[in-house]
């Protein structure tokens, strides 16, 4: 390993967009040698794994014909249903289709994509979740009980479960003493949650 670490950032920003569904985004950018064998499938591979231990078992992400479901742990009640993953490019592209956690009326909208896109010189490993409409959030107005509720709980899981990830794959990649910091960003116009 080279005598220095390496400086890593993690980019996050998360905010509710102007219909009321939530956007957000986490990415790192990583020298193009750290990530050559990184493929956007190997990506979504290693996050479902990642959501099963950090959950300590209690969500399985389970692979199913009609696509993918976060279930808790002794039920078959899905929290987020997807379906099956769409590849394209640098993305997987995992699309929302149901789950508890998502407002009944808006199960038709939002997605989970996986991004490893090689850049010159560097390559940007990626999680955006758009389009999403979180059921704690009730409607296309949330009362600012609902929405500091969500932001106090599903949001700030969200956040830290996938900082932590890209944390984790940054160490792996990187190696354990590289220093690792988060960096709030602005990719899109919203409320920050």
């Amino acid at each position: 390993m080279p005598s220095h670490t390496p400086r890593l950032e993690i980019a996050c920003q998360q905010v509710m967009v102007d219909d009321a569904s939530v956007f957000s985004v986490q990415s790192t950018d990583l020298p193009k040698t750290m990530a050559r064998e990184l493929s956007a499938t190997e990506l979504l591979i290693r996050y479902l794994g990642y959501i099963r231990k950090f959950t300590l078992t209690l969500i399985r992400p389970v692979t199913l014909e009609s696509g993918i479901e976060f279930r808790l742990i002794g039920t078959r009640r899905s929290l987020m249903s997807f379906l099956p993953p769409e590849y394209a490019d640098a993305f997987a592209t995992l699309r929302i289709c149901g789950g508890f956690l998502v407002q009944p009326r808006q199960c038709d909208r939002g997605e989970l994509r996986f991004g490893v896109e090689h850049l010159p010189g560097s390559t940007r490993i990626s999680l955006q979740l758009s389009d999403f409409c979180p059921l704690i959030l009730g409607s296309r107005s949330p009362s600012p009980l609902r929405f500091w509720l969500y932001r106090l709980t599903q949001a700030a899981i969200h956040r830290l479960v996938t900082v932590r990830f890209l944390s984790l794959l940054c160490h792996e990649l990187a190696g354990p003493s590289a220093g690792v910091r988060v960096v709030n960003v602005v990719v899109r116009a919203g409320k920050p949650v």
